[in-house]
């Protein structure tokens, strides 16, 4: 039998004026796996993007799909991509931002609820399950009354761009041990950080 390979979504939304928002961040993560799988993003019949590839050699096998839809519909995306991979739940990680989770804070878990975050709802009601990895990246919530839409819209602060990269590798390092280690050993390493 072949090995059944991880798939792994980044959220976001087309287009270049959402690349560097706080929304996309789960973009960012994947495209930093797919760098590190030396795996070029090309369009696919599922409706997002798809590179594949392994990270070091004989390392698990590697799915990474950035939905070509907006973040509230990557529902039918990630459902047609399950089923095109043969893919279980529980060998899906969607990596998404978290406005309750404060700035260069990681936090994972699977299943519950969606947390008011639409992009995990789709998918959650495409799937019919809630059953899946989520990699959940904090971009804090918005400063006064600012509104949690506009804030998830907007790019980051400058102080927060200088620290990016470094929160980016982290949640790629995070999705790596997932799938080589299993999620609590994941959790035991990110959830312990202050």
């Amino acid at each position: 039998m072949a090995e059944q390979p991880w798939l792994i979504v980044g959220l976001g939304n087309p287009g270049a004026q959402y690349e560097r928002t706080r929304h996309n961040i789960g973009q960012l993560v994947v495209d930093e796996l797919a760098r590190r799988a030396s795996a070029t993003f090309k369009s696919h019949k599922t409706n997002a993007r798809v590179a594949e590839g392994r990270i070091v050699p004989g390392g698990p096998r590697l799915v990474l799909a950035k939905p070509n839809t907006y973040m509230n519909t990557s529902g039918g995306p990630v459902s047609q991509l399950v089923r095109f991979y043969s893919v279980q739940p529980d060998r899906l990680i969607v990596v998404h931002d978290e406005l309750d989770i404060p700035f260069d804070t990681i936090k994972l878990k699977t299943g519950g609820g969606h947390g008011g975050h639409n992009g995990v709802r789709d998918i959650a009601s495409a799937l019919r399950t809630p059953e899946f990895t989520r990699v959940r990246v904090g971009v804090g919530r918005p400063p006064g009354r600012t509104d949690a839409a506009d804030h998830v819209l907007s790019p980051f602060t400058s102080a927060q761009r200088d620290a990016l990269p470094v929160l980016v590798s982290d949640a790629a390092d995070a999705v790596e041990l997932v799938t080589t280690d299993g999620l609590l050993t994941a959790q035991q390493k990110y959830h312990g950080r202050s």
